[in-house]
């Protein structure tokens, strides 16, 4: 019983998880590090490696898989993956409809996750002082570069999965965020639609060059995520207290990106085939609550007519955000004793 509890709560972390990754400017690590799975995490991917390989030459499947802690990342990977098919949508049309209450929601959550994790560092002294800045200026900085246009090649493909599944599991550093600003998030997209199109049309050609192409980019993913696992690894049992200063400052930094009001400067235009479908904000700036109704040119494209900055409801979800974290992180530590 204690272990089907256990399990089911691994499962929810990863449903969380998965929630937090579909959004550009939130990261499933920022939910991993304040439900206190975090190390085990980085321990279990880590652990992917080539004596594991060996074991399961010579021992067997059963070996392996204890070896990698198994269990703990089936159940949660299980639960990002049902997260991420059920809630990508939602999420999506949230931003899309109720943008300002959306983002204030995970402007309240990223709060309270730099309090939380904050309070993990036992010492701050000039050394995590420093790491704090660090990591707010570096992850500041992400959220200010623009969005650019990606080659559809293979080796960016591979590149960019490298790259988006390295900051996934970074606090404070989004994965779909990070394909946004290499021009890779459409890209991506282009190849899973083109898999649907392709499963619906009978097109084997189609779905042979966009399975091949996903293929590519997750591989690319995994060899990030288990390079920089092992980087990670080491920083904690090395500089505990330093890495969760630098992780720290990354949620901070990040705060820029999920300010609730945003003005649309530029949009993308999503095709279907030679028509256009639809039009996305590209490039935004935070303004104040005061500013946000003024209508840009290229909000107008979007098919705006008003915007209404939602000053009540915004300060209310954003405490719902920070409440929901206070109270996932008071249950977690329950179900650890």
């Amino acid at each position: 019983m204690q272990n089907i509890k256990h399990y089911l709560n691994i499962f929810l972390k990863g449903i969380a998880m998965g929630a937090a990754d579909v959004v550009p400017g939130v990261s499933g690590g920022t939910i991993a590090l304040i439900t206190g799975i975090y190390q085990e995490l980085i321990n279990s991917i880590s652990a992917v490696n080539f004596h594991t390989l060996k074991l399961l030459k010579n021992e067997g499947i059963a070996a392996a898989f204890t070896a990698i802690n198994g269990k703990f990342l089936s159940f949660l990977i299980a639960g990002i993956l049902v997260s991420v098919l059920s809630l990508a949508k939602l999420i999506h049309y949230l931003l899309d409809h109720e943008p300002v209450i959306t983002w204030a929601f995970f402007f309240g959550l990223i709060l309270a996750s730099i309090w939380l994790v904050g309070k993990m560092v036992k010492v701050w002294d000039f050394n995590t002082l420093l790491a704090l800045i660090v990591g707010t200026v570096i992850s500041f900085g992400i959220t200010q570069f623009s969005p650019t246009q990606g080659p559809d090649t293979l080796w960016y493909l591979f590149l960019s999965g490298m790259l988006a599944f390295i900051a996934m599991i970074l606090p404070g550093i989004s994965g779909s965020f990070i394909l946004l600003l290499l021009g890779a998030y459409q890209l991506v997209l282009g190849k899973v639609s083109g898999l649907l199109d392709a499963l619906v049309q009978g097109d084997s050609v189609l779905l042979l060059a966009s399975v091949f192409s996903l293929v590519v980019f997750v591989l690319g993913g995994l060899t990030g995520l288990l390079s920089f696992s092992r980087i990670l690894k080491w920083m904690f049992n090395k500089y505990e207290a330093i890495t969760l200063a630098l992780l720290t400052g990354f949620l901070v930094g990040s705060l820029n990106k999920v300010w609730p009001w945003k003005q649309t400067l530029s949009v993308w235009y999503k095709h279907a085939g030679t028509s256009l479908e639809k039009t996305y904000p590209l490039i935004q700036k935070n303004v104040l609550p005061a500013d946000y109704s003024q209508l840009t040119t290229a909000e107008q494209q979007l098919g705006l007519l008003v915007k209404t900055p939602q000053l009540t409801a915004a300060i209310i979800y954003a405490i719902v955000g920070f409440l929901t974290i206070v109270i996932l992180n008071n249950v977690s530590v329950r179900l650890k004793k």
